[in-house]
C-alpha cells in the first residue's frame, strides 16, 4: 500500500488531467458500470458533518470508500473545510492499494466536475464568470473553468469581504489577464449578464435568484449537499434545463429538486440528464444561445474513485507517496 500526502495527490492530479478524468468516469456512470451507494451523512455537532461515500467501479477496476468531515468554520481558522481520507481497494484480491488525503482530492474532483459540465453545456464563447461564494471552492473552479472556456472577467460576490479581497488577489496573480471585479454582497449584480456563474457557498437558504439570471447562462450549482440545504430558489430550477451528476443522489439529496418534486412544482422528468449521457451523445444538452442551463452537482463516490485510481496509478509510474505494510 502508498500513502499519498496533500502535495502528491495535488502534483498527479492537475486541473486538466482531473477534468478528463472525471468526464470519462461520468459517462461510465450513465452507461450503468458503477455501484453508487447514497453518501451517508452524520452529524459530528453544531454544523459540521462527517459523510461516508462508497463505490465500485467498472473501469478504472476498483472500489473504495472516502470518509470526509465538512467543517464550515475551519476556512476562518485557517484549515480546509474539506478533512478526510481515500482508500482504494483493487478488485482482485480486495486488497487495501493506497490511502491518499481527501481534501485536496475533494476539492480538486469538485471543481472538474463542474468544468466538465461547463464544457458540455455552456455557450462556446462564454466569457464572463460570476462565481458566488470566495472560498476554496471558488479558487479551485476558476483554475477549471479557465481550462475549458475563454473566460476574460471574473465576478466576486462574497458575504465574507476577507475571502473577497483574498481571492481575487489569487485570481489576479494565477491570472493575471484576468479582469476581476467584486460586488460584495451583491448576488444580483456579479451575476447579471454573466456567461457561466457558480455557487459555492455553504448557505442553507437560497442565495441566487432565478429573475437575476440571463437568457442563456450556464449554472453550476455545488454548495448544497444535503436536502436541507438550497442555494437556488424554485424560479432557476424552472427557468432552467437541469442536468445532474447522478439521477439516484439527486432525487434523494438535492434539496430544491427535493422540495420542488414534494410540492409538485415539478416532476422527475424535469431532470432531463445526467452529465454523463450527454457526454456519450445520448442526450442533447445546450440546444440554442437563450437556454438557460443548470448542472446540480451533489458530488458523487465515482470521481473519488477516478481520481483516486489516478494518483495511485500516477504516483506508482513517478515514484511518489511512501509504501507502507499494515
Amino acid at each position: 500500500m502508498i500513502v499519498l500526502s496533500q502535495e502528491d495527490v495535488a502534483a498527479l492530479l492537475p486541473p486538466e488531467t482531473a477534468i478528463e478524468v472525471v468526464a470519462a468516469a461520468m459517462a461510465s456512470v450513465s452507461r450503468g458500470e458503477a455501484e453508487l451507494p447514497l453518501r451517508s451523512v452524520v452529524d459530528v455537532g453544531g454544523p459540521n458533518r462527517m459523510g461516508i461515500m462508497p463505490g465500485r467501479m467498472q473501469n478504472p477496476p476498483c472500489h473504495g470508500i472516502k470518509l470526509v468531515s465538512l467543517y464550515p468554520g475551519n476556512v476562518a481558522a485557517g484549515f480546509s473545510s474539506h478533512q478526510g481520507a481515500m482508500v482504494l481497494f483493487e478488485p482482485g484480491h480486495g486488497t487495501a492499494v493506497a490511502v491518499m488525503d481527501g481534501g485536496p482530492l475533494t476539492a480538486r474532483r469538485t471543481a472538474a466536475a463542474s468544468a466538465v459540465a461547463t464544457r458540455a453545456l455552456a455557450r462556446e464563447d462564454a466569457a464572463v464568470l460570476a462565481m458566488v461564494g470566495a472560498g476554496e471552492q471558488a479558487r479551485y473552479h476558476l483554475d477549471a473553468l479557465m481550462a475549458v472556456r475563454p473566460i476574460r472577467e471574473l465576478r466576486i460576490a462574497s458575504r465574507t469581504e476577507k475571502s473577497a479581497l483574498a481571492f481575487a488577489e489569487h485570481a489576479r496573480q494565477r491570472h493575471p489577464q484576468l479582469a476581476v471585479g467584486l460586488t460584495g454582497t451583491d448576488v444580483e449584480a456579479a451575476v447579471r449578464d454573466a456567461d457561466v456563474v457558480c455557487t459555492v457557498t455553504s448557505a442553507p437558504t437560497p442565495v441566487l435568484r432565478g429573475a437575476w439570471i440571463a437568457p442563456g447562462t450556464h449554472l453550476n450549482v455545488v454548495g448544497a449537499s444535503i436536502p436541507s440545504k438550497r442555494e437556488v430558489d424554485d424560479e432557476t430550477v424552472l427557468r432552467a434545463r437541469v442536468f445532474v451528476d447522478y439521477r439516484p443522489s439527486t432525487f434523494a439529496q438535492a434539496g430544491e429538486i427535493v422540495d420542488m418534486i414534494a410540492a409538485g412544482r415539478i416532476g422527475r422528468e424535469h431532470v432531463v440528464a445526467e452529465i454523463g449521457e450527454v457526454i456519450d451523445g445520448t442526450a442533447k444538452g445546450r440546444r440554442g444561445t437563450d437556454e438557460i442551463t443548470l448542472y446540480r452537482s451533489l458530488g458523487i463516490a465515482a470521481q473519488d474513485l477516478a481520481c483516486a485510481y489516478h494518483c495511485w496509478d500516477a504516483a506508482g509510474k513517478a515514484g511518489r507517496g511512501v509504501a507502507v505494510r499494515l
